[in-house]
């Protein structure tokens, strides 16, 4: 069914809610469906985005004016983000939320990339998708080992859990992270709202990973492992922000962003199974309607623009439904592991890292941030799980893509990082530890 929030009718005033209403009832971990919690990460997320790109533009605004009207739905965007929060309940420790963030990661961003139109954004989506995926296994051997948690059932096998490109060797330098833009005048509408949503998401992890770091109190090496992802999750967020046309105006930007906002919204509506849950999403959709028009009459006020001239046709395309493409992204996350597990960024494109000169400074970046490969944390808590439990934990439903991959007795540190090292663990150059 065609939506087209533009022509919907939106209430007088942004509407505010008092404490009772922003505290909802939470879901039951034990109980909820994994793909309702994936749904509330990615809101939450959203909203984060939202109110966080506000207090930006008004640091970059003069008319005072202007900035109230921001100030009023900013508000409004914070008590959204707020009410998605509470939506967690209290008994769902960090690690097992972060079993949570790495699905939504892996099948949000397999989901978007077997739609995406434009080959460079779905590129650019299947390389952080093999890096997500191996984050999820590494979380879920240490869930396991320090929980005592299969995390299959906090994923309720819609996700499979094996490695992927090894964390290790996503380290990358600085620059091979920035990407080609798209041009927001030829881009479908479908590519620009990936490139919003996807690095909304990705920001919401990023953030989690370096704020939980130090909270983690099972142990030492899980607090080191939080430190090393959150900072491949800050090189997904430079390389996805790279995507969005940068020169839109900040209130071109603002619409955009309701108007993301109101398409997720009406897409978690659509596939949600918890009534409770599903409710907030049907009200938050109406909310960002009003802001959507709000923000419509912002840029005809200040730019003299209409809302057409950002986006066309406000109709929405294809909606998200993590609920009809679990068995489509398993096998395309395999077909993704077993083509281009090997890669590596080099400036706008990607490359095979045995085809990288020898002096490429992927190699002087990896080798500078993980000395010896064997004391850092992704591989450690393989390592460790490997030599207390005799294999590694995984949960798949079938062999590895990646022959050098397979083995559960022991973690492959060289595929991606060093020459020749995809299809054996024999290579001289190859460490192990």
């Amino acid at each position: 069914m065609s939506f087209n929030p533009f022509n919907e009718r939106p209430e007088r005033t942004v509407s505010f809610e008092n404490w009772k209403q922003l505290s909802p009832r939470p879901y039951d971990k034990n109980e909820a469906d994994p793909y309702t919690k994936v749904r509330i990460i990615l809101m939450n997320g959203t909203e984060f985005e939202a109110q966080w790109f506000l207090h930006n533009m008004a640091r970059h605004v003069t008319d005072n004016d202007l900035r109230r009207d921001i100030a009023v739905i900013r508000r409004a965007e914070q008590q959204q983000q707020k009410k998605i929060s509470a939506l967690k309940p209290k008994d769902e420790s960090i690690l097992e939320h972060t079993i949570g963030y790495e699905q939504l990661a892996v099948d949000l961003t397999a989901m978007m990339a077997q739609n995406e139109p434009d080959e460079h954004v779905r590129r650019s989506l299947d390389f952080a998708l093999l890096e997500d995926f191996d984050h999820l296994y590494r979380y879920a051997d240490l869930l396991d080992m320090d929980m005592g948690i299969h995390a299959e059932r906090l994923v309720g096998k819609y996700t499979e859990i094996m490695p992927g490109r090894p964390t290790v060797s996503e380290h990358r330098y600085p620059m091979d992270d920035v990407k080609r833009r798209i041009d927001a005048k030829k881009a479908s509408p479908l590519t620009k709202l990936h490139a919003m949503i996807i690095t909304a998401a990705e920001q919401q992890t990023m953030n989690y990973y370096m704020n939980q770091a130090s909270f983690y109190d099972l142990s030492d090496l899980g607090r080191k492992l939080y430190t090393e992802i959150a900072m491949i999750e800050e090189q997904h967020v430079s390389m996805y922000e790279s995507l969005s046309d940068s020169s839109h105006t900040w209130l071109e930007c603002m619409l955009m962003h309701e108007y993301t906002e109101c398409y997720l919204y009406y897409s978690m509506m659509q596939d949600e199974v918890d009534e409770n849950v599903r409710k907030i999403w049907e009200d938050h959709l109406i909310m960002e309607i009003t802001h959507l028009h709000n923000a419509a009459k912002l840029l005809r006020k200040y730019e003299n623009k209409e809302w057409q001239q950002v986006i066309p046709d406000g109709t929405f395309p294809d909606l998200l439904s993590f609920s009809t493409m679990s068995d489509n992204n398993k096998a395309y996350i395999r077909k993704v592991l077993k083509n281009t597990v090997n890669n590596t960024a080099d400036r706008e494109t990607w490359i095979d890292v045995s085809k990288m000169p020898d002096s490429a400074e992927f190699f002087k970046y990896n080798k500078k941030v993980n000395g010896n490969v064997c004391n850092v944390a992704s591989h450690k808590v393989i390592d460790k799980y490997i030599m207390e439990a005799g294999e590694d934990y995984r949960f798949q439903e079938r062999e590895h893509p990646v022959k050098s991959l397979r083995s559960r007795k022991e973690d492959n540190v060289n595929v991606g990082r060093v020459k020749g090292c995809c299809d054996t663990m024999e290579n001289p150059e190859c460490k192990k530890c």
